[in-house]
């Protein structure tokens, strides 16, 4: 099992950016699609982005298309999610998670511990 590190969450206006880091431990972090999941106040866990092992393809949910993107760069084990073109309904307390079955948008095992992002008005 990989464990996982957020990073990089914060406050922020509206129409600003963050970048989100995912630090993985093991050496089989190039083996694990990635996703990045959000959980706001009294909502469901929900997929926001996924990308497969190589970084060569990547999967959104409608509601970030245009303004998210993932990437990863596996010498660092690191995953990666840009965020532009904040809206008040991106606050969430984002999870990185490894194992991602992307096509179903379904998270696997792996879990880091959340890190909160706030979008004001």
């Amino acid at each position: 099992q990989v464990q996982l590190v957020e990073s990089g969450g914060g406050l922020v206006q509206a129409g600003g950016s963050l970048r989100l880091s995912c630090a993985a431990s093991g050496r089989t972090f190039s083996s694990y699609a990635m996703g990045w999941f959000r959980q706001a106040p009294g909502k469901e866990r929900e997929f926001v982005a996924g990308i497969n092992w190589s970084g060569g393809s990547t999967y959104y949910a409608d509601s970030v298309k245009g303004r998210f993107t993932i990437s990863r760069d596996n010498a660092k084990n690191t995953v990666y999610l840009q965020m532009n073109s904040l809206k008040p309904e991106d606050t969430a307390v984002y999870y990185c998670n490894a194992g991602t079955v992307l096509l179903l948008s379904r998270p696997g095992g792996s879990w880091g511990q959340g890190i909160q992002v706030t979008v004001s008005s």
